[in-house]
């Protein structure tokens, strides 16, 4: 487990970071050989693995799915952790508390109810709720740092101008970072950074457009995250083969699959000596 302080110091060095999100040990360590400094959980690609829609996991397997994470690897780990499971500040607190515990460096709280006809909390309500999540995260022994999501985006309230709102509230809640995810446009971006007084999340790999690195670097982005971008790849060409044995009854879809040698080099140096021997 790295030394606490050490995933802050990303949001405080000069440029952007990206931090890819795995949804299992394999995919982590794979991410971890390729040189990534940090990782994030993804709600999506967890539920997806469980063969379950994105919101539908309970707490307590939210939980062991992050301390599997934080074990494959030694990177610290963000975890993504919709709206702390409660609507009471009480029990996002009493979640950022049992999610410390795991060995996360970090998770993110959203503004999102998880009901889809009245989803996003008032801000009053949103704003108790992450300063609940701030003391609760300082009175930790070890440093945490607190995402703090605004969802307008996702759920058709698509005004700019209330979503760097709630930024702002939640930056002087305390939050360490800010993400809005859905901003689609560099202008936007932006705006948003430069408006909010926290080092901003972005998100990548949502269907429209795609910015690279340094342009969101140059438009004042502290930290890319790709949601569950990488897991939907994954089951894309997984769908792609399943698909072309279902209906074509062929195997093309072999030719373009990693090689088994390259796999097992990701993995070779978490093998228990003597295993195999």
């Amino acid at each position: 487990m790295p030394d606490a302080g050490v995933f802050r110091a990303l949001h405080e060095r000069e440029g952007a970071f990206i931090i890819p999100n795995p949804w299992d040990t394999g995919s982590a360590r794979m991410l971890a050989g390729l040189g990534f400094e940090a990782l994030a959980t993804t709600s999506a690609g967890m539920a997806f693995a469980q063969g379950l829609p994105d919101g539908c996991v309970r707490r307590d397997a939210v939980l062991d799915h992050c301390r599997v994470i934080v074990a494959a690897t030694d990177l610290p780990v963000s975890a993504d952790l919709e709206n702390g499971f409660g609507d009471a500040p009480e029990d996002v607190a009493d979640t950022i508390r049992a999610a410390a515990a795991t060995g996360l460096a970090g998770c993110s709280i959203e503004d999102h109810t998880g009901d889809r006809d009245d989803p996003i909390y008032p801000l009053a309500l949103a704003m108790e709720r992450i300063a609940a999540a701030v003391e609760a995260s300082r009175g930790l022994p070890d440093d945490f740092v607190l995402t703090a999501r605004c969802e307008n985006l996702l759920w058709g309230r698509d005004d700019l101008g209330d979503t760097i709102a709630r930024l702002q509230a939640f930056a002087a809640a305390g939050a360490d970072v800010v993400y809005a995810p859905g901003l689609r446009d560099l202008a936007a971006i932006r705006a948003v950074c430069a408006a909010v007084d926290a080092p901003v999340n972005v998100v990548m790999g949502l269907p429209g457009a795609t910015f690279g690195v340094a342009e969101l670097a140059e438009a004042g982005v502290a930290r890319i995250s790709v949601g569950s971008a990488l897991a939907r790849a994954a089951y894309g060409a997984f769908l792609a083969g399943a698909r072309e044995m279902a209906d074509a009854g062929t195997f093309a879809f072999a030719d373009s699959a990693s090689g088994f040698a390259e796999l097992e080099a990701f993995f070779r140096a978490y093998c228990p000596q003597g295993v195999n021997a």
